[in-house]
């Protein structure tokens, strides 16, 4: 069902500026071609373009045809926007393998099937493309003073780094020339971007009416930050990735279940395709008991589902009952090697010989000098006294139970805990 593109931006809160004339040009006809590049500078995307992503699927929705551009060329160069020193560019073979990556990811947004979206590369039009043939046919129709005005470079040029590279001065011109060529070669006459790319893309409508006294438009979408003014997309151990080698599916559930409650409200309209009148009961219900963080579990399954799969979102709800001490020793044991190893990355972990266990460990032992998670055997006694200790999520009340090899899960972990979210990993070798 097609939806008004800019009316859906605007009540999700995702639009920031557009170009006179934009919603008219949408208005009048499905089918209206437009970009957003994105920079191949690791071999996946981030949650951070994710608001991109979601741009362009929502653009699909309203019935237009979504291109995505993904920069080999604009790659071996490098984007100021944003920057306070340049970027350390990148190897061709790097560039191809990044490519490959976000291509797969972007897959998973968008249908590209019977032409309905279309994935390009600038390298394929800039690779022939020589420099006298770039300042002749490009850089004589844009003055120094125009490209100096862009609030990009003037930071760049004021600010109290190294100044900016004639590379990345002259990316504004690159990026324009994208939009030029697909202009003239596809018929795309929107491009779209973050708020911070509002003058490399209106570079690209300046060049458009001046080379070819044609006219071209630009819609950018608000930049998300954090309530708490830390930078979104990124946490204490770094990037909140979209590849599950780099950012495994739990710890991708677990960024959207942290989220504050000022988030969760504007995250749960950017990065889901949930309806208004949903949200908005959806809302009065978190209202009515924030502690069960509504929002929060609806945000996280909606994303991990799209971006992974519901299988791995069962996962995760499972991993966070583990964790949180709700899980059964059932549900412990239903777990493979790598899913233990996950879920239990980020807790303190042991190690011990197999020899030891085989032969059998007092629990009081265990937890105490083979391992240190408790001080003492005396505070170890009254822990137990007190039910406080586990293993494996079975509470242990008596000190000389023996431990073997029998115990252990996956033939590999024995879990302790103490309480309901201390706990120790030991990895049995």
């Amino acid at each position: 069902m097609s939806t008004n593109f800019i009316e859906e931006l605007r009540w999700r809160r995702m639009l920031h500026d557009a170009m006179p004339g934009t919603e008219e040009l949408l208005s009048k006809s499905p089918g209206v071609k437009g970009y957003i590049g994105f920079d191949p500078t690791a071999d996946s995307l981030g949650v951070g373009h994710l608001v991109q992503v979601m741009t362009l699927l929502h653009f699909q929705r309203a019935g237009h045809h979504p291109i995505a551009l993904v920069g080999g060329a604009t790659g071996l160069v490098g984007d100021p926007s944003g920057k306070s020193s340049e970027r350390n560019l990148l190897t061709e073979e790097v560039l191809e393998h990044n490519l490959a990556g976000i291509k797969a990811q972007l897959e998973r947004f968008l249908d590209f099937g019977g032409g309905r979206a279309t994935l390009v590369n600038n390298a394929d039009w800039f690779r022939g493309m020589t420099f006298l043939e770039f300042i002749r046919d490009i850089g004589k129709h844009l003055t120094v003073n125009y490209m100096l005005a862009k609030d990009s470079v003037k930071k760049r040029i004021e600010g109290d780094g190294e100044g900016m590279s004639f590379t990345e001065f002259s990316y504004q011109l690159v990026q324009g020339h994208d939009f030029f060529h697909l202009w003239k070669t596809q018929g795309v006459q929107l491009q779209m971007g973050g708020s911070d790319q509002w003058g490399n893309i209106v570079t690209g409508t300046e060049l458009i009416r001046r080379r070819a006294q044609g006219q071209a438009w630009a819609l950018t979408t608000n930049l998300i930050t954090k309530a708490d003014g830390t930078k979104f997309g990124k946490t204490e151990s770094g990037n909140v990735w979209l590849d599950p080698k780099r950012t495994s599916p739990y710890e991708f559930y677990q960024f959207w279940l942290n989220a504050s409650d000022a988030d969760a409200a504007s995250w749960v309209r950017i990065f889901t395709l949930r309806g208004k009148d949903e949200l908005d009961a959806l809302e009065a219900t978190h209202a009515k008991d924030p502690s069960a963080r509504h929002l929060q579990r609806t945000l996280a399954a909606d994303v991990t589902e799209r971006v992974h799969s519901r299988a791995d979102v069962d996962f995760a709800i499972k991993a966070a009952d583990v964790l949180f001490g709700k899980a059964t020793v059932e549900t412990l044991k239903s777990l493979s090697e790598q899913q233990i190893a996950s879920i239990f990355k980020d807790v303190p972990q042991k190690e011990l010989s197999r020899d030891e266990l085989v032969k059998g460990i007092p629990f009081v032992e265990l937890v105490t000098t083979k391992t240190g998670f408790v001080e003492s055997k005396g505070a170890a006694r009254k822990l137990m006294e007190q039910n406080g200790l586990a293993l494996n999520k079975e509470k242990v009340t008596e000190p000389t139970k023996l431990v073997d090899a029998s115990a252990l899960l996956s033939d590999r972990y024995l879990l302790l805990s103490r309480g309901k979210k201390d706990n120790c990993l030991v990895r049995v070798g």
